[in-house]
C-alpha cells in the first residue's frame, strides 16, 4: 500500500468507526432511538465505509486468513456491520442523512413534562397530560384536573351557550387538528351537568388557496389526523348531530364575500373587514358572520343575532382554540395564537394578517374580536422538524402523545415550545431549532412576535404572560400509560 493509499484507507477507517461510534452511543438503551434520522445516518456511513475496507479484504480470501487473529476478528466485525447497513437499506429500512423521517408511521419521543404548583385561581395555568392518543379518556382526565384546581371547564360555558371549535383545517394527515380530539371536546361539551342543550360548530378558514389540496381547507379530508385516518371533521359532527346541535361550517366558502353586520340589515353570509389597520400591528381585523346548520345566526365578533330582538347576545356564544403545534417555515412556531390566521380573511383584509403576524397581528385579531375561553393544545402528534411545518405527512410527523390546554394561550404557546417542541427536535437531532425558541428575540422571530402579541392582548386587558414563574403547570398521565416499547 503506498503513502498515498495509506492516508486514504486511514480516513475510511476513521470515518466508518466515528459513525458506528456515533450512532452506539446515541442510541443508548433505547433502540427505537436507531429510528432516527441522524441515527440511520450514521450507520448508512458505517456500513459505506467500513464496507470500503472489509469487504476488499474478505475478498482476498488467502491474504486475510494467513494474518494474525485480531485483524481477522477485526475485518469480519467490520463486515458484519457494513452487512447490516446495507441490509438495512436494502429492506427500505434506513435512508440518507437527509433528516426527513422515514417510517409511514412517523416517529415517537418519549417527554416528561414537569409540573409547576403554584396557588390555585390564577389565569394563567397549564393543564397537560401525557400518554393520550385523542382516542381516549386523555381530554376527560384534563376536565378532571381543571376541577381539581378550582378551574371547571363547565364553567367556562352555559347549557345553553352556542360553541365554535375552532380547528385547523387547512390541512390533511398530520397537518390538521386530531380529529380524535375534538371529537372527546364535543363529548366532554355535552357531558355538562345541566344536559348541554346549546350548539357546536366546528370552523376554520383555510382561505380557500394553499393548503394541502392547494385551494383551501377542507372539514372532509379523506386522510385525516386520527388513529382511524378516515375520521374527517365533517363525521365527528356526524357522529353527535343526531341527537344534538353539532355542525361544521368551512368559512373557506365565505373568505372572498365583504358583508356587513346583522344590525345594519345584511342577513348574507360572508366576512366582515374593518376600515383601516391596527396602528399597533399593523393588521385589519376580519371576521365571519355566518348562519349555522340550525339557523342560528353567529356574528364572530359581536354573539349570537336575535332578529326579534334587533340585538346580539354576545355572552352566548363561546370559542375553544383547538390548534396543533407544529414548526412553521415562516414564523418558527404555529399553536395557540398563530392559529387566528384560521378566524380571519386574508383575501379581503389584503394579505395584512398573514404579514402582521410577525408584527403581532394574531394578538390584536384574539382582543379585538373574540378572545376564546379555552386553547387545547393537539401535541399527540407534532412537527418537531424546524422550518418544516406547518403542512404535516404521516411520515414527516412525530408522535409524542401529549395534549394541553390553558385559559392563557400566550403562556401556552411559550410552555409548549420550550417543553414539546425544542426537546422533541433535539431528541430527533435536527439542526435549525433555534427558529422554535420562544427565548430568542430577534426581529420577527417566534420570541419576537409572540411578545409583541402578547402585548398587543396585554394593551386589551387580557391578563397573559410569557414568565413561567407565573404560570401553574399540572401534569398528569392516563392511567396504565406505558412508555411505548422499543
Amino acid at each position: 500500500m503506498n503513502h498515498r493509499h495509506k492516508h486514504v484507507w486511514y480516513g475510511f477507517l476513521v470515518m466508518g468507526i466515528a459513525s458506528l461510534l456515533w450512532f452506539v452511543i446515541r442510541t443508548g438503551s433505547k433502540p427505537s432511538r436507531a429510528a432516527y434520522p441522524c441515527q440511520k445516518a450514521a450507520l448508512v456511513n458505517a456500513s459505506a465505509w467500513l464496507g470500503m475496507l472489509a469487504l476488499p479484504a474478505i475478498a482476498r480470501r488467502d491474504a486475510l486468513l494467513a494474518g494474525p487473529a485480531p485483524l481477522r476478528i477485526v475485518v469480519l466485525f467490520l463486515a458484519a456491520v457494513a452487512a447490516a447497513g446495507i441490509a438495512g437499506q436494502a429492506a427500505g429500512f434506513f435512508t440518507s442523512a437527509s433528516f426527513q423521517p422515514s417510517q409511514p408511521a412517523g416517529q415517537v419521543v418519549d417527554l416528561r413534562l414537569a409540573a409547576r404548583r403554584l396557588p390555585a385561581g390564577t389565569f394563567s395555568d397549564i393543564y397537560a397530560v401525557q400518554g393520550t392518543t385523542g382516542a381516549d379518556e386523555g381530554f376527560q382526565r384534563l376536565i378532571a384536573k381543571m376541577e381539581g384546581r378550582d378551574q371547571s371547564f363547565y364553567a367556562l360555558f352555559n347549557r345553553d351557550d352556542v360553541l365554535i371549535l375552532k380547528v385547523n383545517s387547512q390541512w390533511d394527515e398530520r397537518g390538521g387538528t386530531n380529529t380524535d380530539l375534538v371529537k372527546a371536546i364535543v363529548e366532554g361539551v355535552l357531558g355538562h351537568p345541566d344536559e348541554f342543550a346549546g350548539e357546536i360548530v366546528i370552523a376554520d378558514n383555510g382561505q380557500a388557496q394553499y393548503g394541502a389540496a392547494g385551494s383551501g381547507g377542507s372539514l372532509d379530508w379523506e386522510r385525516n389526523n386520527a388513529v382511524d385516518q378516515t375520521q374527517s371533521m365533517r363525521k365527528v359532527a356526524e357522529r353527535f348531530s343526531a341527537r344534538h346541535r353539532v355542525s361544521t361550517v368551512s368559512w373557506d366558502r365565505l373568505t372572498s364575500s365583504r358583508v356587513e353586520e346583522y344590525v345594519r340589515g345584511d342577513a348574507r353570509d360572508g366576512y366582515v373587514v374593518e376600515s383601516s389597520a391596527s396602528p399597533e400591528t399593523g393588521i385589519i381585523v376580519s371576521y365571519p358572520k355566518f348562519a349555522s346548520r340550525y339557523g342560528t345566526r353567529i356574528s364572530f365578533k359581536e354573539g349570537i343575532w336575535d332578529s326579534g330582538s334587533g340585538s346580539y347576545d354576545s355572552g352566548r356564544l363561546k370559542v375553544i382554540n383547538v390548534p396543533v403545534l407544529k414548526s412553521h417555515s415562516i414564523y418558527g412556531v404555529t399553536a395557540s395564537v398563530k392559529h387566528y390566521m384560521g378566524v380571519v380573511s386574508d383575501r379581503l383584509a389584503g394579505h395584512t394578517p398573514h404579514r402582521s403576524v410577525g408584527t403581532g397581528g394574531m394578538g390584536t385579531q384574539m382582543a379585538q374580536t373574540r378572545f376564546p375561553v379555552l386553547n387545547v393544545l393537539d401535541a399527540v402528534w407534532i412537527n418537531a422538524a424546524p422550518g418544516r411545518g406547518p403542512r404535516t405527512s404521516y411520515s414527516q410527523a412525530t408522535q409524542v402523545n401529549i395534549i394541553a390546554a390553558s385559559r392563557d394561550p400566550v403562556a401556552l404557546d411559550y410552555w409548549a415550545a420550550k417543553s414539546i417542541l425544542l426537546p422533541a427536535a433535539r431528541e430527533l437531532g435536527y439542526g435549525g431549532a433555534d427558529s422554535m425558541d420562544p427565548d430568542l428575540t430577534r426581529r420577527g422571530s417566534f420570541g419576537d412576535w409572540l411578545r409583541l402579541s402578547l402585548k398587543a392582548l396585554q394593551r386589551a386587558g387580557y391578563p397573559v404572560t410569557i414568565d413561567l414563574e407565573k404560570v401553574n403547570v399540572t401534569v398528569t398521565s392516563l392511567e396504565g400509560f406505558r412508555v411505548p416499547a422499543d
